[in-house]
């Protein structure tokens, strides 16, 4: 098996999709090779393209000040990567034929990272990671099975894109919070995998994000990303 450092120099070479001509900077992924949380989201924007380097700009500041606040983390502690490694135009969403083109790149880093929780940002990065078509309204709020490579357990727990919470006002940010709480009880549950998903009042966060209402949010519809 190629090594994480491998697997980024042939992406950063990569011409698989029409995405390459665009790049400014392949944006492969970030932090520890060995962490036990790995967080997903949909593709590098403006930002990220320049630096090379995922969630930078005002959705990556966010991000570092939850991660923080409700794990403890920081993203050195952390890996972060995208279901697609290069700039969309206009930040748009990934194409399904760019996401395939570039899904061997995630599959590796899911393999050799082998993270014990995984956390997906947004529509795109859960339904792609999750294999699914519902919506991250319908999935937040429970925590699920998820297997990959050689490790024998983990779990997914899917929440909002950061921009998604910019836009969408408290009650997103609220239960982005809970979700990162409960991606954090899953990090110090022995096992950390149940045999179905998981959710209901006694999943929910305290704290910041205590006021959280049961069922998805209002803004559901618009907060999408």
């Amino acid at each position: 098996m190629p090594t994480l450092a491998e697997v980024e120099r042939e992406a950063c070479s990569c011409i698989r999709c029409p995405l390459a001509g665009g790049r400014t900077n392949v944006v492969f992924g970030v932090g520890d090779p060995h962490a036990d949380l790995m967080l997903v989201g949909e593709g590098p924007g403006r930002d990220e393209d320049l630096a090379g380097v995922p969630f930078v700009g005002r959705s990556g500041k966010l991000l570092d000040k939850l991660l923080l606040q409700e794990m403890g983390l920081d993203r050195r502690s952390c890996y972060i990567a995208n279901v697609v490694k290069c700039r969309p135009p206009g930040n748009r969403d990934p194409r399904p034929a760019e996401m395939a083109a570039c899904r061997g790149y995630l599959d590796a880093q899911l393999d050799l990272i082998q993270p014990r929780v995984v956390v997906t940002l947004g529509n795109v990065a859960t339904r792609a990671v999750m294999g699914t078509n519902d919506t991250i309204g319908h999935l937040r709020g429970r925590t699920y099975p998820f297997r990959h490579g050689s490790r024998g357990h983990g779990c997914l727990v899917p929440t909002y894109h950061p921009a998604a919470v910019l836009r969408g006002g408290g009650e997103a940010m609220a239960q982005m919070r809970a979700d990162l709480v409960r991606a954090k009880e899953e990090l110090v549950r022995p096992g950390n995998v149940a045999g179905e998903a998981t959710g209901g009042v006694a999943g929910e966060a305290t704290g910041g994000a205590a006021g959280e209402a049961a069922g998805p949010p209002a803004v559901a519809g618009q907060v999408h990303r």
